[in-house]
């Protein structure tokens, strides 16, 4: 595989510092660095439930290393590493709070969504936890996209957890160039926050329709 495209995540960030429009991919300033901004579009099921109810999106949780705005990448099971020269515009955690946000104001099948900073009165609250938001090699010439969330859906009034799910998705990339990757990211991304919409309003459905009144 070529290892032209990594850096070690040790070496100093200075690396990254540099936001210029082109890849050193392409050759040119060895400090260019490309912002890849994945674009969010939710695919709306019309067998999604109407929601009379309010839900607010937990700011994501996950680990340093991927709340990060840098492009992680596994070449071997036991190593992280980076995309040389390129980077993300916004950390994986604002990416999928921003997805999410997005996907159920799209939908148009809920009373109301806000960020928890928004401070509006709510019925529900999605927490989430970025596990996986890295491409990884798997032995393979060309790398696959992982991302995976867990969810909870909780009510707020006695902060009972209604559910829990884990969500993965798996995108193989055809290419071991940066832009591939950027663009299977994309894909994984509109596909998993799509799963969580939808289960989200389906969950939030069958609680209420249980006999659990919300405030």
């Amino acid at each position: 595989m070529p290892t032209m495209t990594f850096t070690r995540l040790l070496l100093p960030a200075a690396l990254l510092a540099s936001l210029a429009g082109c890849s050193i991919l392409a050759g040119g300033d060895r400090n260019a660095v490309t912002i890849y901004a994945p674009s969010l579009r939710v695919q709306v099921d019309p067998s999604w439930p109407q929601a009379d109810w309010q839900l607010v999106l937990s700011k994501p949780s996950a680990a340093r290393m991927v709340d990060s705005p840098r492009i992680n990448v596994r070449p071997t099971p036991g190593e992280l590493e980076i995309y040389r020269g390129a980077t993300w515009a916004q950390p994986a955690t604002d990416m999928i709070e921003d997805a999410l946000l997005r996907g159920f104001e799209d939908s148009r099948r809920i009373a109301g969504v806000a960020r928890s900073a928004a401070g509006i009165r709510a019925d529900y609250r999605l927490a989430t936890d970025i596990r996986r938001f890295e491409s990884d090699y798997r032995g393979q010439p060309t790398p696959t996209v992982v991302i995976e969330v867990n969810a909870k859906l909780i009510h707020v009034v006695d902060q009972r957890v209604v559910v829990d799910r884990t969500f993965r998705q798996e995108q193989p990339v055809g290419s071991a160039e940066v832009p591939a990757v950027a663009a299977a990211f994309e894909s994984a991304l509109n596909a998993l926050s799509t799963d969580v919409v939808g289960w989200t309003l389906q969950s939030g459905k069958q609680d209420t329709d249980a006999g659990r009144p919300t405030p």
